[in-house]
């Protein structure tokens, strides 16, 4: 596996606060990474400065050229119809090539996807919660990305959205046919989506990583214990 990104000692300042210390990591295609910790531990800010949405303050950023998407826990969605707010997102990329028609035709697949094609001259702004997060994939999986960021994707949802979603994620990462899933990485709450989800855990806590496993060591206890004392507590207090 080839890597697609990796952090060397980069830290990041926001508004006068540390808000990640020295981070070093790298991520593999094809892996699943989740990023876990108690809120605030900067677990979304590290996923937004992998995605570019923050610059480091410090230390070396490298990602390789890839097409990507992100999805956030609340996504924005244009004030306009879900064909829309999937096709501009195609026909603004430039890099795609993509003339007003194989957007709309890339749109409508991609709805039919995710089982929106019902309301795909609806405005977007007006659909569900669950609607709206499935509309999101819907956008992310008209561009084919090969390097996939979710943040807390299912966190305010109810119990059947949630499923929906994250079994259109699975879907999204591991197409039937493909040899290799798309890179995913991910922050979550949720330890049952993380280990239906990841291959590999990073337990952030206070801007630092002081774990990063495969899933298998993650949440073996006498494993974890001994890599991170701080790791082991915190998932003890999660699953009590």
């Amino acid at each position: 596996m080839s890597s697609l990104l990796s952090l060397k000692d980069v830290s990041l300042n926001l508004g006068g606060v540390q808000a990640l210390s020295h981070i070093t990591l790298s991520i593999q295609s094809g892996e699943q990474v989740a990023l876990i910790g108690a809120n605030g531990c900067g677990k979304s800010t590290l996923l937004r400065l992998l995605n570019g949405l923050h610059e480091a303050s410090q230390g070396q950023v490298h990602l390789a050229s890839c097409r990507q998407a992100m999805l956030f826990q609340r996504p924005h969605m244009l004030r306009t119809s879900s064909l829309n707010n999937v096709a501009l997102g195609l026909w603004l990329d430039r890099s795609l090539h993509l003339n007003w028609q194989r957007c709309k035709a890339r749109a409508l697949e991609a709805l039919s996807l995710v089982g929106l094609s019902g309301v795909k001259f609806q405005n977007a702004a007006t659909l569900s919660g669950g609607q709206q997060q499935r509309l999101a994939l819907a956008r992310a999986w008209a561009r084919a990305p090969q390097l996939l960021f979710l943040d807390e994707p299912t966190a305010s949802l109810d119990p059947p959205a949630k499923r929906e979603i994250e079994a259109l994620v699975h879907q999204l990462i591991k197409p039937d046919g493909k040899e290799t899933p798309t890179t995913l990485v991910f922050a979550s709450h949720n330890l049952g989506q993380v280990k239906r989800w990841a291959s590999r855990v990073v337990y952030v806590e206070q801007g630092r990583i002081l774990a990063d496993l495969p899933k298998a060591d993650f949440f073996n206890s006498d494993c974890l214990k001994q890599h991170s004392q701080q790791a082991f507590l915190f998932l003890q207090g999660e699953t009590s």
